[in-house]
C-alpha cells in the first residue's frame, strides 16, 4: 500500500487549529512589519485627531524595525506592579534599535507613534516638528527651526504654548542627532517634547496615515 494510502486524513481540530496559528502569524508579520491599528486614547492632537479616533500606522515608509519592541505586561493594576513582564531577552534588544530599508526619513509634520521614551510600556501619538541637528524655539506661538519661521500650514495652524523643561519662552533647545522633537496639535493640553525631552529615531513605530473608524471620521491624516 502506497504512503499517500496510509496517510490518516487530518482531523477537523487539527485543520480548525492550523488555521488559526497561521491566521495569527500572519497578523503579527503583518502588525510588526506593514501596518498597526491604533486608538486614540487622549485629546492632545485634537482637532486633527480625537478621542476614539482608530488609525493605520504605516510601517512601510520609514522601514519597520528590524525586531518590534515587546513590552507585555500581564496583570496589571494601577498603582501596582504586574504579575509578569514579559521583554525580550537583552541580548536581542540592540535588534529592536535598527530599522530594515525604508522609502525616507521621518520629516517635520509627519503625525508618527513612537514608544514613549519615559515609559515604553506606552505608545503615543504627536506631530514630528524638528529632527536630529536642529534648533528649535516656540516664539508668539509659532515653531521656529534655526530661526527660520516654519510656514507649513500643518504646523503653522497651531498655537504653541511655551511650557516644560524645553519649551521654555525664550529657549532654544539643539535636538541631538539620532532624536526628534514632537508635540501635539492640542498645545494647550498636550505631554509632549516641551516637557519630557526628545525621541530616539530608533523609538519610532511608523507614521499615522489613515483614520478608519468611525465611518463619519474616515480621512486621510496631513
Amino acid at each position: 500500500m502506497s504512503n499517500k494510502q496510509n496517510r490518516k486524513p487530518k482531523s477537523a481540530i487539527y485543520e480548525w487549529i492550523e488555521s488559526i496559528l497561521i491566521a495569527l502569524v500572519l497578523a503579527v508579520v503583518i502588525r510588526s512589519y506593514f501596518i498597526q491599528p491604533f486608538k486614540i486614547p487622549s485629546g492632545s492632537m485634537r482637532m486633527t485627531l480625537i478621542e476614539g479616533d482608530h488609525l493605520f500606522v504605516d510601517k512601510v515608509t520609514y522601514g519597520p524595525q528590524l525586531l518590534p519592541p515587546m513590552f507585555w505586561d500581564i496583570g496589571f493594576q494601577e498603582g501596582a506592579a504586574p504579575l509578569a513582564s514579559i521583554r525580550w531577552p537583552s541580548f536581542l534588544i540592540p535588534m529592536t534599535q535598527k530599522r530594515l530599508p525604508g522609502f525616507r526619513k521621518p520629516q517635520r509634520g509627519d503625525i508618527i507613534v513612537f514608544v514613549y521614551p519615559v515609559d515604553p510600556t506606552k505608545d503615543f501619538i504627536k506631530r514630528l516638528i524638528a529632527v536630529g541637528g536642529e534648533t528649535v524655539e516656540i516664539r508668539d506661538g509659532s515653531i521656529y527651526i534655526n530661526d527660520q519661521l516654519i510656514t507649513d500650514p500643518r504646523i503653522k495652524r497651531t498655537y504653541y504654548y511655551n511650557r516644560g523643561d524645553y519649551g521654555a519662552e525664550g529657549q532654544k533647545v539643539h535636538v541631538p542627532p539620532g532624536y526628534v522633537f514632537v508635540m501635539g496639535d492640542n498645545s494647550g493640553s498636550s505631554y509632549d517634547s516641551r516637557y519630557w525631552g526628545f525621541v530616539p529615531e530608533s523609538n519610532i513605530l511608523g507614521k499615522a496615515d489613515l483614520i478608519f473608524w468611525p465611518l463619519d471620521r474616515i480621512r486621510i491624516l496631513q
